[in-house]
């Protein structure tokens, strides 16, 4: 059986598909399966959100899944699976524009493999995200791949906004 999935899926074909991820990562031998499912949110920054679209070089994109997921199971050892897919094209708010998923025989690598991958996947993919507003406004996001890790919200979480760049392509 195959041990990685890695999908990039056109909205226009369907969304992603949780039930999917699960599947695919279970298995009679494993006791933890982790997920992460990444929907699009309603507002962002102070600004009213209404949809974003995801774009990508497919081939680029599923490649550095892969890798990724090679890493991981260079590490985790033969008996991880994983899962991830992403959303291309335009979302509305509550779509989900990522799957990741990790099964392994117990709870903390399901974990921790979860998380690395998803991380990854955000942080290295080519991915690129315009968010698009309430006032008619859009913006392109310049990615996690920027962020520092001295960066965060006061929240211990990172931040990702590192300016943005109009339509017009003028950076505010």
């Amino acid at each position: 059986m195959e041990r990685f999935h890695c999908a990039v899926t056109d909205i226009a074909d369907g969304p992603l598909d949780p039930a999917a991820a699960l599947d695919f990562v279970s298995d009679p031998g494993f006791g933890g399966i982790a997920m992460f499912v990444g929907r699009v949110r309603d507002l962002n920054h102070g600004r009213v959100v209404t949809g974003v679209s995801y774009d990508m070089f497919e081939p680029l994109a599923l490649n550095g899944f892969r890798a990724i997921a090679e890493d991981i199971d260079t590490r985790f050892g033969p008996k991880v699976r994983l899962y991830v897919a992403h959303a291309k094209g335009r979302l509305g708010v509550g779509d989900l524009a990522v799957v990741v998923a990790a099964g392994t025989p117990h709870r903390d690598e399901a974990f921790r493999a979860c998380r690395e991958l998803i991380e990854r996947v955000k942080h290295t993919s080519p991915i690129w995200k315009q968010e698009h507003y309430e006032d008619g406004d859009s913006v392109w996001s310049e990615g996690c791949s920027l962020c520092g890790s001295d960066d965060t919200d006061g929240a211990g979480e990172r931040e990702h906004d590192h300016g943005d760049v109009h339509r017009d392509g003028a950076a505010r």
